[in-house]
């Protein structure tokens, strides 16, 4: 894989719209707005770290991770529809594992919602285990966790 970048202040728009067609799957399952696209993209360059993966010039991953004290959240991994089944999701969550690693973290965290059941096998396949399931007003969310090997 080549290298992610970190994004830029200025590409929060191009961000929103990638994640909009990224996630427009995941909206049809759920029948809601999946929560990545509720977001304020100029606050999540802020707050978070933006990792971008691109492909012959164009946008094909966008990785999310939020450092908190104790973990590392795994806001959004999103592929461009038409980069899915290559291993580039497989790719972005080894990315953030290593960035964990980095960052002292040993543990990882994701939700996801419980609707997207193939969502939450791709994850449990990679070793994350269900942690709870939250209820919300209009959706149930499935929170994920893993514990990394090694130092």
């Amino acid at each position: 894989m080549n290298e992610l970048r970190h994004a830029r202040a200025d590409e929060a728009e191009g961000i929103a719209a990638f994640q909009r067609a990224a996630y427009q799957r995941n909206r049809t399952v759920l029948g809601v707005e999946p929560i990545p696209l509720q977001a304020n993209y100029t606050k999540i360059l802020r707050d978070c770290e933006v990792w971008l993966y691109e492909h012959d010039g164009k946008l094909a991953g966008v990785l999310i991770l939020e450092p908190r004290l104790d973990d590392l959240l795994i806001w959004s991994v999103a592929t461009a529809p038409d980069a899915r089944g290559v291993g580039l999701g497989n790719n972005l969550l080894a990315a953030a594992e290593t960035r964990a690693r980095e960052l002292g973290r040993r543990t990882m965290r994701l939700y996801t919602g419980e609707l997207l059941v193939d969502n939450v096998a791709w994850y449990q396949r990679r070793g994350y285990a269900i942690e709870r399931v939250d209820a919300m007003s209009d959706r149930r969310i499935v929170h994920m966790k893993k514990t990394l090997e090694g130092d």
